[in-house]
């Protein structure tokens, strides 16, 4: 059969205030995991819309489209137009996992939560010809997924093409997670065998890799058992994980040995009564300054995670903030207004409070303010979103942080990579309409691999090796 699937490109990938380089990052992973359940003579097509113009003139039999809530409006245009040409339309995805009824309304089918079971009884279903309206996951396993399709897969239009999950789900609850929701009803935090992630490992060419897991060291034994797999493979790989991951002893000189050479990290909030608040627990009581201390001394670059609008937050939280990640020498800042995504206990409290003033999904792409915050305006926090941005990635702030460094490898480094992250745009958009963004990776592995330090420190033992990078999470 003729299978297309779609990535709709999320709404603000189309503003002009909006960054491409962040769109052309990583490949759509889900999409093609879904693909390798798919039989050998089918004809399969998988197209982003961040990337390449969506071709409208076939006639699929099947059309699969994942949904994101910012993109849910564009996946529900795709969906009526392929339904009135007679294809079948299967959606899936954290919206439609969310707000199923609303999902059901442009579909003939729809997934609830993580598609490993429910997929391939669908396929079953959908050959013989009686597929139901919808699925939904109860049993939660990675054992026997298939390898996914990276054929299909167009490297040539990504920065980041190696990138891959070995988990799913996340071990914590934070009350603003909009992932928490996906995972009701069953397991929410599982990983693959530690023979198969290291399987996938060995598919992916050149040396660079990124882990898209929530958590990639959410489970310390497969962690530790799947970095002293790596030990030896040459690679350079980036992942996010937490405050207390990093304090805890030994597990991130092993990452580190393995090839660990950035971590993006959720601080979220300075503030321990927001923590609470939240339900964030595993952050309270954490060394925020330590654990970069831990990481910089490991050679590990950051990429910290905030969140602005929180119930203690004031209208000096912006300010503060910045000067605390400048001053710790933090290479990337993600900066984000929260957002009460459908289906998150916090949503739930704000509308128990009728604060939310908006259910338009796109202005849910934290940078819009869509309930009146406790401390200040929503006009006073989104002007403080985007000054956090403007204060962090000023010229003389990126000198400031990377003075934070003690040797000139190091600081030459923190400006080049920082500066060129967020500097370069006409640069960066040239490149991509030119779909010649693959070929920056070796320039992205060579600072990785620690070009311009002063020395290679090589963890062996007790000695730890200078090595650093990083490779930015999505941001404004």
């Amino acid at each position: 059969m003729h299978v297309k699937m779609i990535l709709p490109a999320l709404t603000e990938a189309h503003s002009p205030f909006w960054r491409p380089i962040k769109y052309s990052l990583f490949p759509p992973l889900g999409l093609a995991t879904l693909a390798g359940y798919l039989r050998e003579d089918d004809l399969v097509t998988i197209q982003d819309e961040h990337v390449e113009s969506l071709d409208l003139e076939d006639t699929p039999d099947l059309v699969v489209i994942q949904v994101y809530i910012t993109s849910a409006y564009r996946a529900y245009a795709l969906a009526d137009y392929y339904r009135q040409k007679g294809a079948h339309v299967a959606l899936g995805g954290l919206h439609v996992t969310s707000l199923p009824d609303e999902a059901a309304r442009h579909a003939d089918t729809i997934f609830i939560g993580p598609g490993e079971d429910t997929w391939p009884a669908f396929l079953s279903d959908f050959r013989a010809g009686n597929p139901a309206p919808v699925y939904r996951s109860h049993q939660r396993t990675l054992a026997g997924l298939p390898p996914v399709r990276r054929d299909l897969i167009k490297r040539h239009l990504y920065l980041v093409p190696n990138s891959l999950v070995v988990s799913r789900g996340c071990p914590y609850a934070c009350d603003f997670c909009y992932k928490e929701a996906f995972f009701h009803g069953g397991k929410s935090f599982y990983t693959q065998t530690v023979d198969a992630a290291l399987a996938e490992i060995e598919r992916l060419p050149g040396r660079h890799l990124y882990f898209l897991d929530d958590h990639l060291f959410g489970d310390p034994r497969f962690a530790t058992a799947l970095f002293a797999g790596m030990q030896g493979m040459g690679r350079l790989w980036q992942a996010a994980g937490t405050v207390q991951a990093v304090l805890k002893p030994g597990l991130l000189e092993q990452a580190v040995a393995s090839g660990l050479r950035s971590l993006f990290i959720g601080f979220e909030t300075l503030n321990p009564r927001n923590l609470t608040a939240q339900h964030k627990y595993h952050n309270l009581n954490r060394d925020y300054n330590a654990a970069i201390r831990r990481l910089h001394d490991l050679g590990v670059m950051v990429n910290g995670s905030f969140v602005f609008g929180m119930d203690d937050d004031d209208e000096s939280v912006f300010d503060r903030t910045v000067a605390w990640a400048i001053e710790q020498g933090i290479e990337t800042a993600t900066f984000h207004i929260l957002t009460p995504y459908p289906g998150t206990v916090l949503q739930q409290k704000l509308l128990r409070e009728q604060r939310i003033m908006s259910t338009h999904w796109e202005r849910y792409d934290t940078r819009h303010a869509v309930y009146q915050p406790a401390g200040m305006s929503p006009a006073t926090l989104e002007a403080g979103y985007w000054r956090a941005y403007h204060e962090f990635y000023r010229w003389d702030a990126i000198v400031k942080a990377a003075w934070t460094k003690p040797g000139w490898g190091e600081r030459l480094r923190h400006i080049a990579y920082t500066g060129g992250w967020k500097k370069f745009e006409p640069l960066w958009d040239g490149i991509i309409r030119m779909r010649q963004v693959a070929h920056l990776l070796p320039l992205l592995e060579s600072l990785l691999d620690g070009a311009g330090n002063p020395a290679n420190r090589v963890l062996s033992g007790n000695k730890v090796s200078d090595t650093a990078g990083s490779t930015p999470q999505p941001d404004a």
